[in-house]
């Protein structure tokens, strides 16, 4: 069977952190907008964005990437970490 690698690619990521109200409206803006901010007791806990598969929730701490073609997408931090390296451009 044949074996393939994954081609690198450099992306572009914030991490999401729903203690920030400027870095979460910052982050919101830079996916594109947002359907909704969910909020516990009047905290912020969670952002749904808009993604290719639809609206897709991420939480506190979770990343969210723009893939190949700009589109945002969230990602857990374990599978970030698993996957991603910090780049110099």
């Amino acid at each position: 069977m044949p074996f393939f690698r994954k081609k690198p690619v450099v992306i572009e990521a914030r991490q999401v952190n729903t203690k920030d109200d400027n870095d979460l409206r910052e982050i919101v803006n830079w996916c594109g907008g947002y359907r909704e901010i969910r909020l516990v007791d009047g905290s912020a806990i969670s952002v749904y964005i808009d993604t290719m598969e639809g609206i897709m929730e991420a939480k506190d701490g979770d990343w969210i990437i723009k893939g190949i073609k700009g589109e945002p997408y969230p990602c857990k931090p374990d599978i970030f970490e698993a996957t991603y390296e910090p780049v110099t451009k």
